[in-house]
C-alpha cells in the first residue's frame, strides 16, 4: 500500500490506496498513449456507424413532422442545449476530480465523488422536473418558438415538455459517460453510445408508421433513445465492470463536495455561455427570418455538427489522458500530443466538411421530402466553424484536465456578447448563409488568443512543478 499525493487542486488530505495497475517497469507515457489511440480508433468507427442514425432518420422525422414542426422541434432542442448549465458543470468538474483518482488509483476518493454527484444532480433534476411540470401551462410557448398560427398550442407545449424531460432526466444518467472517459475507457464508452444511437432508428421507424403514431410519438421515441442507453450502461458499469465505484448515499463527503462545487462552479459559467452562443443561431434565425428558414439552416448545420461531434469525440479522452500526463509531471507527452491532435482534428473536420461542401446539395434534394435551396456556403461556413472548435478543444482540454479554467472563461464572455448581434444584424442583412461566418470570425477573434493564453500558462504552471511530481510518481512505482 502507498499513500495518494494530493491533487493540486484537492485541498483534502490524502488517503492510503493500493498501487495502481501498471507494473513497476511500465512506462505510463506509452501506456496511456495506446490506450489513448485504441479508444481514439474505437471511437472513430463507433461514431462512424453511428452517424448514420440521425442522418436515416431526418426523411422519416420531416415526413412525419412537416417543415413547420420540425423547425419547432430544433428550436426546442436548441432550448434543451442552451440549459445544458442545468448539471452545474458537475459532469465536467467530474472528470476533472477523477483524473488524479485513477493515476494513483484511489477508489475510495473516487466513490466519494462520483456519489457526490449523482446525489446532487438527482435531486436537481427532480426538482426542475417537478417546476417545468408545475409551470408549463404559463408560458406561451408559440410566441417563444415564433409558431403561432402554424402549429397549435396543445402540440407546441407537448413538444416541449417531452424534449425539456427527457434531457432533465438523463442529466444525472449522463455522468456515467464522464466516469467512463476518466477512467480511460474510451472504447466502452465509445460502443455504448453508437449502439445507442442505432438503437433508436427502430424506436423512431415504430413511432412513425404505427396506427397510434404521429409527430409527438417520433419525438417520444427520439428522445428516449440517450435515456435507455444511458440507463444500460450505468448498470453494467456500476454493476459488473467497476462496482468498487458504484455510487452510495453512505459514500457522499460534505468536503469533497464543497471541492467538487468550487471547481464545477467555473464549469457550469462556461458550459452555460457556451451553449447560448452556439444554440442561439436557431432562435435567432426564427425570429429574423421565421421557423422555415430554421428548418433551412438547422439540417445543414445537423449534417457538419456530425463531423463536430466525431472531433469532440476523438478530442474528450485527451482530458483523462492529460489529466494522468500532468499528475505525473509528464510535460513531453501532453506537448507532442496536442501537435499530433490538432493536425488530427483539421484533417477529420476539413475533410468530410469539403465533400459535403460538394455533393451536400445533390444529397439533400435527392434524399429530403423538402427543397432546401442552395446551401453550400451555408455548409462551408459551418464547417468552418467546427474546424475552429475542434482545433482549439484540444488546447481546452490540456487546461480542463489541470481545472485552469479562467482563460476559457473570459473567451466565451467575449464571444458571447461579440457573436449575438453580429449573427442578428446578419441574418437580417445578408441571409441564412452569413450567420456561420459571423461565428467563426468572432471565435478566432475572441476564443483563440483565450485558450492559447490558458494553455502556455497551464504547461509553465506544470512545468514548475514537474520535479517534485515525477519523483513522487517514481516512489509509487
Amino acid at each position: 500500500m502507498t499513500a495518494a499525493p494530493r491533487s493540486p487542486v484537492d485541498p483534502t488530505p490524502p488517503v492510503p490506496v493500493a498501487d495502481p495497475e501498471p507494473s513497476p517497469g511500465a512506462d505510463p507515457g506509452s501506456s496511456r498513449s495506446r490506450r489513448l489511440a485504441g479508444g481514439i480508433a474505437t471511437t472513430a468507427l463507433a461514431r462512424a456507424v453511428a452517424l448514420g442514425a440521425p442522418l436515416l432518420l431526418i426523411p422519416v422525422s420531416l415526413a412525419t413532422l412537416g417543415p413547420a414542426r420540425y423547425g419547432l422541434w430544433m428550436s426546442v432542442l436548441a432550448l434543451t442545449g442552451m440549459v445544458t448549465f442545468a448539471d452545474l458543470g458537475l459532469g465536467a468538474g467530474l472528470m476533472t476530480k477523477l483524473a488524479p483518482c485513477y493515476a494513483n488509483g484511489d477508489a475510495a476518493r473516487a466513490r466519494s465523488y462520483i456519489s457526490s454527484a449523482y446525489a446532487l444532480l438527482a435531486s436537481v433534476a427532480a426538482g426542475l422536473c417537478v417546476l417545468l411540470w408545475l409551470g408549463s401551462g404559463l408560458i406561451p410557448w408559440t410566441t417563444v418558438f415564433n409558431v403561432a398560427g402554424t402549429v397549435a398550442p396543445g402540440e407546441t407545449r407537448a413538444v416541449v415538455l417531452i424534449c425539456l424531460t427527457a434531457f432533465l432526466l438523463n442529466i444525472p444518467l449522463a455522468l456515467i459517460v464522464r466516469v467512463q472517459l476518466a477512467y480511460q475507457h474510451v472504447a466502452s464508452s465509445a460502443l455504448w453510445q453508437g449502439a445507442g444511437s442505432l438503437a433508436t432508428v427502430p424506436l423512431v421507424l415504430l413511432a412513425a408508421r404505427s396506427s397510434h403514431g404521429g409527430p409527438l410519438a417520433v419525438v417520444t421515441a427520439t428522445a428516449l433513445g440517450p435515456l435507455l442507453t444511458n440507463l444500460a450502461v450505468s448498470i453494467w458499469i456500476f454493476g459488473r465492470r467497476m462496482p468498487e465505484l458504484r455510487p452510495r448515499l453512505a459514500a457522499v463527503d460534505r468536503r469533497l463536495t464543497v471541492t467538487l462545487l468550487r471547481l464545477s462552479g467555473l464549469f457550469f459559467v462556461v458550459v452555460v455561455l457556451y451553449a447560448v452562443s452556439y444554440n442561439a443561431d436557431n432562435l435567432i434565425i426564427a425570429h429574423a427570418l421565421g421557423p422555415r428558414s430554421v428548418t433551412a439552416y438547422a439540417l445543414p448545420a445537423k449534417m457538419v455538427s456530425l463531423v463536430g461531434m466525431l472531433v469532440s469525440m476523438i478530442n474528450m479522452p485527451l482530458w483523462s489522458a492529460n489529466g494522468d500526463a500532468l499528475a505525473r509531471g509528464d510535460l513531453a507527452w501532453v506537448r507532442r500530443t496536442v501537435r499530433r491532435m490538432v493536425v488530427l482534428s483539421l484533417v477529420a473536420t476539413a475533410v468530410p466538411t469539403a465533400g459535403l461542401a460538394l455533393v451536400g446539395d445533390w444529397i439533400f434534394a435527392v434524399w429530403l421530402p423538402v427543397p432546401l435551396g442552395e446551401s453550400r456556403w451555408l455548409i462551408v461556413g459551418l464547417g468552418l466553424y467546427f474546424l475552429l472548435l475542434g482545433t482549439f478543444s484540444v488546447l481546452i482540454m490540456v487546461q480542463n484536465a489541470a481545472g485552469v479554467v479562467r482563460p476559457h472563461l473570459v473567451g466565451q464572455i467575449l464571444f458571447l456578447g461579440a457573436s449575438l448581434p453580429a449573427k442578428w444584424y446578419a441574418a437580417t442583412r445578408y441571409g441564412l448563409n452569413a450567420v456561420p461566418f459571423v461565428g467563426c470570425a468572432t471565435y478566432a477573434l475572441t476564443v483563440g488568443p483565450a485558450v492559447w493564453y490558458g494553455y502556455r500558462r497551464t504547461i509553465s504552471r506544470h512545468r514548475r512543478a514537474a520535479p517534485l511530481t515525477a519523483q513522487v510518481d517514481r516512489a509509487i512505482r
